[in-house]
C-alpha cells in the first residue's frame, strides 16, 4: 500500500485540493508535516507544478531540514533538489540576494545580528542599560513585523517614551542603511514592501511560485502574511498549515488574526480538519480537549486517538520547590527503571527558564545526564562567534561590528584607543571603518605600528574576501585559520582540557562548512552566508541520552515518550503578566488564553504518561510565598491523589531507590531496609 493510501481521509483531502487555497486546521500530533511533503509529491507528479515552482516554508532551520529529508524519501533526486524547502527568513535573504538592485542594497550586504543590533544600538542612545537596550530592541522588532517604517512609529507614538523609542528606531534604520546591512526582521520586511511596490518585481516572483506551503501558519506576524499575500497573488494556489490552538507567539508579533483573516481575505478558502492524533494517549488527549475548550474556537475541533487510554495523568504536589524537584527526579528514576527506558525519553517542561537551576541541581545530584533547552547553542559559542565575524567581514567588507573582532581576535596590537580613532574617521567621511584604514587621514590619527598591522590586516581581509567567491570552503578556511594563527590563540588562552575542546568546536565548523561547499557545489561565501541565517534561526542541542530540560515555547515541534510539567501554578502557569498590567478586562482574559493555549502545547507533547507539579510555597527574593494550583488543574478536571510531601522524606526515599540499584541482583534487603 503507497503511503498515500495509507493517510486518513482529510489528510488526503487536504493533499488532493490543489485549486484554490487550502487551510489545513492541523491538531497536535496529526501529521501535518506528512500531508505537506505528500503535497508537494502530488503537485509535482499531477503535474501541475514544476518543481522549481514549488515552495515550502517553515519557521526553523530544523523543520526545514525534516521537510526536505522527507521529501527525498518519495520524490526522484532531482525533483527534490529543484523545490524550495526553506525558512521564511532564508527565503527572503535568497530574493534580497537575487535582486539586490531592486532594493537598493549593494551586491555584498551584511545580515545583522541581535548582537550586532545591540551594539548600534547601545552607540546611538550612550547607555549600557541591558534591560533599556532589550526593550529597545524588542520594540523595535515588533514594530518592523508589524509593517511600521520609523515615520509611522513615530505619528503611532501616544507618549514621551514611545516617542523618543521611535526616534531610535529611525536613527537606528539609518544606521544600517550606512553600514550597507540589514538585520533579521528586514528579511521579511523589505521583501514585503518592495513587492507592493514593484510591479515588475512581484510578476517575476509571482511566476515563480506556482504552489505556497507554509507550516506553522499560525506563527506568522503580519509581515508575513504580507508576504504570502503578494506572492500568491490572484492565482491564490497557497497551502497554510496550522493550529489556533497552538498559537503562543503572540509576544514576538505572531497574530492568530492572521487565520481569522484567510476566509475573509479568500472566500473560497477550503478548510480541512485534521483532528486524529497520531501521538497521544487518550487520557492525555482528554485532558488537552477538555483544557482547551474554555477558550473561543476559529474553527471548534476534537482530537481523538487509536492509541487506548492509557496511564492515568497525575498531579504531583509537593511543600516547596525544593521538595517539587526532588520529587520530579525521584518518579522519573523510579518511572524509567520499571518501564526500562532511556532518560531520552524524559521531559520536564517549564514556564519560564528561571526554572530550570533547582531541578539541574536535583539531576545532577542523583548523576542524571540532561540536556538544557535555551542554554549554549553551537553558534553562541566564542570561538564560533570568532569565525563568523571573519567569514562575514570576508563577505562584506563595510560590516564594521565584525571587523571590530576580526581584527582584534587573534590579537594583533590593535587596540580600543586605535579604533576608536578609525571609528571617527569613518563617521566623519560617512565610509566604513574598513575603506577608513586607507585614507591617508589615518596616518596623522594612530602611531605607525598600528597603522602597518591595520593595512597589512585590511590586505589580507581583500585578497581573501576575493578568494571567497571563487574558491570551495574547505582549503580556503584551512588557509585562514593558519594564517591568522587560530589555533595558537585558542590554546594561549585557556587550560588544555577547555582549548582541545573549544578546538574541536573550531574544526567541527571547518568541517560542516566544507561538507555543504563540496556537496552543494558552493564557494566559502555563499556557504558563510547560510552558516548566519542558520546561527539566528536555531538553538543546537546534542543528541544524546539525557533528560529534556525545557521551556514550554522551546518544546513546541517536539514530542516525549513520557512529561512532567512543573511549576503549575498561579503566577507561573498561568503567568498573570508583570506588575502594572491589567488583571481585569480585555487585555487580562487575552493573556489567559495565550497562557492556556500554551499549557495546551505542553500538554500535548506526551505520548504515554503526563506528570504535571506544582507547590504550595515556592522560594521568590528569598522569601517563601504561597501558591495555588493552576487554574488549569481544574479546567482539565484534575484531582490531587496525594498530599504533598517535603523534600527530606523525598531524599529519604530516594537514598532508598539508590540503596536498592546498588544491591547485586538476587540478594535481598537488611532488616532495617
Amino acid at each position: 500500500m503507497s503511503s498515500f493510501q495509507q493517510m486518513n481521509p482529510a489528510q488526503r483531502e487536504a493533499v488532493r485540493h490543489t485549486e484554490g487555497p487550502c487551510l489545513v486546521l492541523a491538531g497536535a500530533g496529526s501529521g501535518k508535516t506528512r500531508v505537506i511533503t505528500e503535497k508537494i509529491a502530488h503537485l509535482v507528479a499531477s503535474g501541475q507544478c514544476r518543481a522549481d515552482q514549488v515552495i515550502a516554508i517553515t519557521f526553523t532551520n530544523k523543520a526545514s531540514e525534516e521537510m526536505r529529508e522527507r521529501v527525498k524519501r518519495i520524490v526522484p533526486p532531482e525533483v527534490a533538489s529543484a523545490l524550495t524547502v526553506s525558512t521564511f527568513h532564508a527565503f527572503g535573504l535568497r530574493m534580497l540576494r537575487l535582486e539586490a538592485a531592486a532594493f537598493g542594497l549593494p551586491s555584498k550586504f551584511s545580515i545583522f545580528g541581535p548582537d550586532d543590533s545591540h551594539s548600534v544600538l547601545q552607540g546611538l542612545v550612550a547607555t549600557a542599560d541591558p534591560a533599556l537596550l532589550r526593550r529597545m530592541q524588542s520594540t523595535i522588532s515588533l514594530w518592523k513585523n508589524a509593517g511600521l517604517d520609523p515615520d509611522s512609529a513615530l505619528v503611532a507614538a501616544q507618549n514621551d517614551d514611545a516617542h523618543r523609542m521611535a526616534r531610535v528606531y529611525r536613527d537606528y534604520d539609518a544606521t544600517l542603511r550606512a553600514y550597507r546591512a540589514v538585520d533579521f526582521d528586514d528579511l521579511i520586511g523589505l521583501p514585503a514592501r518592495q513587492l507592493a511596490i514593484d510591479e515588475a518585481l512581484r510578476a517575476r516572483w509571482q511566476a515563480r511560485c506556482g504552489h505556497l506551503l507554509i507550516d506553522e501558519y499560525q506563527d506568522t506576524n503580519v509581515r508575513q502574511y504580507e508576504l504570502v499575500r503578494l506572492l500568491v497573488g490572484d492565482r491564490t494556489a497557497f497551502t497554510a498549515v496550522g493550529d489556533d490552538d497552538q498559537a503562543i507567539y503572540a509576544w514576538r508579533g505572531a497574530t492568530v488574526d492572521n487565520l481569522r483573516r484567510l476566509p475573509e481575505d479568500y472566500p473560497n478558502l477550503r478548510v480541512v480538519m485534521l483532528e486524529q492524533n497520531y501521538r497521544s494517549s487518550l487520557a492525555i488527549l482528554r485532558a488537552a480537549n477538555t483544557l482547551i475548550e474554555s477558550n473561543p474556537k476559529l474553527f471548534p475541533k476534537t482530537l481523538w486517538s487509536n492509541h487506548g487510554e492509557g496511564d492515568p495523568v497525575t498531579v504531583i504536589p509537593a511543600a516547596d520547590d525544593e521538595a517539587e524537584a526532588e520529587t520530579v527526579v525521584m518518579r522519573m528514576s523510579g518511572h524509567r527503571i520499571q518501564r526500562q527506558g532511556r532518560w531520552s525519553d524524559y521531559a520536564i517542561l517549564y514556564r519560564g527558564n528561571h526554572q530550570a537551576r533547582i531541578f539541574e541541581q536535583a539531576l545532577r545530584r542523583e548523576r542524571i545526564p540532561y540536556v538544557l533547552s535555551g542554554g549554549t547553542s553551537f553558534f553562541e559559542r566564542a570561538e564560533i562567534r570568532d569565525l563568523m565575524a571573519w567569514l562575514r567581514l570576508l563577505c562584506n567588507q563595510d560590516d564594521d561590528p565584525a571587523l571590530i573582532r576580526a581584527v582584534t581576535t587573534p590579537r594583533r596590537g590593535v587596540g580600543p584607543t586605535t579604533l576608536e580613532a578609525l571609528g571617527k574617521l569613518a563617521s566623519e567621511r560617512h565610509a566604513s571603518m574598513f575603506e577608513s584604514i586607507f585614507s591617508e587621514r589615518l596616518v596623522a590619527l594612530v602611531q605607525p605600528r598600528q597603522l602597518e598591522t591595520l593595512r597589512e590586516f585590511a590586505d589580507f581581509v581583500n585578497r581573501m574576501s576575493d578568494r571567497a567567491t571563487k574558491e570551495a570552503a574547505g582549503p580556503l578556511l584551512d588557509e585562514i585559520l593558519s594564517a591568522i594563527d587560530y589555533k595558537p590563540h585558542v590554546f594561549g588562552n585557556d587550560a588544555e582540557p577547555v582549548a582541545e575542546a573549544r578546538w574541536r568546536n573550531v574544526t567541527d565548523f571547518r568541517d560542516w562548512l566544507a561538507k555543504r561547499s563540496e556537496e552543494d557545489d558552493k564557494t566559502l561565501a555563499e556557504v558563510a552566508q547560510q552558516a548566519a541565517i542558520i546561527a539566528m534561526i536555531d538553538k543546537n542541542d546534542p543528541d544524546t541520552d539525557a533528560v529534556r530540560l525545557s521551556t514550554i515555547h522551546a518544546s513546541k515541534g517536539l514530542e516525549f515518550p513520557h512529561v512532567f510539567i512543573v511549576g503549575a501554578e498561579e503566577g507561573i502557569l498561568p503567568h498573570l503578566g508583570r506588575e502594572g498590567d491589567e488583571t481585569e478586562g480585555p487585555a487580562a482574559v487575552a493573556r489567559i488564553e495565550d497562557e492556556r493555549r500554551l499549557m495546551y502545547v505542553a500538554v500535548t507533547r506526551a505520548q504515554r504518561s503526563l506528570h504535571i507539579s506544582w507547590c504550595k510555597r515556592r522560594k521568590q527574593a528569598r522569601a517563601m510565598s504561597s501558591r495555588e494550583p493552576s487554574r488549569f488543574l481544574r479546567e482539565m478536571k484534575l484531582a490531587e491523589n496525594e498530599a504533598p510531601v517535603e523534600a527530606a522524606d523525598v531524599r529519604n526515599r530516594l537514598a532508598d531507590l539508590r540503596a536498592l540499584l546498588s544491591r547485586p541482583p538476587g540478594s535481598k534487603p537488611s532488616p532495617a531496609g
